[in-house]
C-alpha cells in the first residue's frame, strides 16, 4: 500500500520521458517524493492501528531488537511487506500495460536495454546509472540514507520527544522519505528491502533475470536497508534518547539549589568571601535605612 503511489508516480515519469508534451507534464522527482511521502503516510494512518504500520521489514526487524517486539512474528511481517509490494508490482503493470508495451517496443527498436536506469524495468525498482561502477560507493550512499531515515523515524516514535504529535508522526515520517528521494535519487537509493526485492521479481517475471544481475546492483538495494536501519536507530537508542527525557524535564537546576550558586568556582575563597562581604553590606544598608525611616516616621 505505501509503495503503489510512489511507483505509479515513477512509472508515469518514465513512461513520458519522451513524451512530446515534455516529461515534467507528467511527473518530476519532486512529484515522485510527494507520492512516496503521502502513500507512507496513509498506509500508516490506515494500518497502525492493527499492526503496527510496518512497511519496511528493517523497521521490523529494528522494533524487534530494540522495542520488543516478538520475533516469532518478524518473518510473518516481512513476507507480508514482500507480497505486498509484489502485488502494487503487478497491479502497476496492469493498469499500464499498453503504455508499457509501447515503451518496450520503442526500447528495443533503439537498441537500447529493458533492464536498466530509464528502460522500462526501472519504473518498478532501482537501477544504477551505467557511470556507477563502484558498489562501495553505491553502499555507502544507501547505508547513509537509510541510516538518516532511521533516525528520523525513531526520532518520531520517541514518546519523550515533544517536538512531534501522533497525529503528525505518519507524515514526519513520509517526508524523511521524501527528502532523501530528492536529495539522491539521481544516484541510486532503494530505501526498502520489501519494495525493492517485490517488485524487482516482477520486473524479472516480465523483462528477464537480468533484473536481478544487472550490475550487480541488485543485493545492494535489497539487503543494506537492514545493517543501515539497525544503526540509525541504535544510534538513536544510545545516544539521543535520553536527550528528549532531559527536555521534558524542565531547566537544569543545581543539586543544591541557590545555595550551591553563591559556593566559589575556584579554591582561592575569593569569590565566597566577596559574596559574604557583599551581601554582608547589602544587609547593613538596608537595615540602617529602615532605622531612618523609623525615626522619621514614629
Amino acid at each position: 500500500m505505501n509503495s503503489f503511489p510512489g511507483i505509479a508516480a515513477v512509472t508515469s515519469f518514465v513512461l513520458n520521458s519522451n513524451n512530446e508534451l515534455g516529461v515534467t507534464a507528467f511527473g518530476s522527482i519532486f512529484q515522485i517524493g510527494w507520492a512516496f511521502a503521502i502513500g507512507i503516510a496513509f498506509a500508516v494512518i490506515t494500518c497502525a492501528s492493527t499492526s503496527g504500520g510496518h512497511f519496511n521489514p528493517a523497521l521490523t526487524i529494528c522494533f524487534a531488537t530494540w522495542q520488543e517486539f516478538p520475533w516469532r512474528k518478524v518473518p510473518h511481517y516481512i513476507f507480508s511487506q514482500i507480497f505486498g509490494a509484489f502485488v502494487a508490482g503487478l497491479l502497476l503493470m496492469g493498469m499500464y500495460w499498453p503504455q508499457i508495451q509501447e515503451f518496450k517496443a520503442a526500447t528495443l527498436a533503439e537498441g537500447k536495454h529493458l533492464v536498466a536506469n530509464g528502460g522500462p524495468a526501472s519504473i518498478l525498482c532501482t537501477f544504477p546509472n551505467p557511470d556507477q561502477t563502484s558498489l562501495a560507493r553505491l553502499v555507502f550512499i544507501e547505508f547513509l540514507v537509510d541510516s538518516y531515515v532511521g533516525i528520523v523515524v525513531w526520532a518520531c516514535l520517541d514518546p519523550a520527544n515533544p517536538f512531534v504529535t501522533p497525529a503528525g508522526v505518519p507524515f514526519a515520517i513520509g517526508l524523511a522519505y521524501a527528502t532523501m528521494i530528492w536529495g539522491f535519487a539521481d544516484i541510486s537509493i532503494s530505501m526498502n528491502l520489501a519494495r525493492d526485492l517485490g517488485t524487482r521479481i516482477v520486473a524479472a517475471m516480465f523483462f528477464g533475470r537480468e533484473a536481478f544481475t544487472y550490475m550487480n546492483y541488485s543485493w545492494i538495494g535489497i539487503l543494506v536497508n537492514v545493517p543501515a536501519t539497525l544503526f540509525g536507530t541504535g544510534y538513536y537508542e544510545f545516544l539521543m534518547r535520553d536527550s528528549f527525557s532531559q527536555i521534558g524535564k524542565g531547566h537544569a537546576m543545581h543539586e543544591e539549589e541557590e545555595e550551591g550558586l553563591l559556593r566559589p568556582i575556584a579554591n582561592t575563597g575569593v569569590i565566597e568571601t566577596g559574596a559574604a562581604n557583599a551581601l554582608s553590606l547589602d544587609t547593613d544598608r538596608l537595615s540602617e535605612e529602615l532605622s531612618l525611616r523609623e525615626q522619621r516616621n514614629p
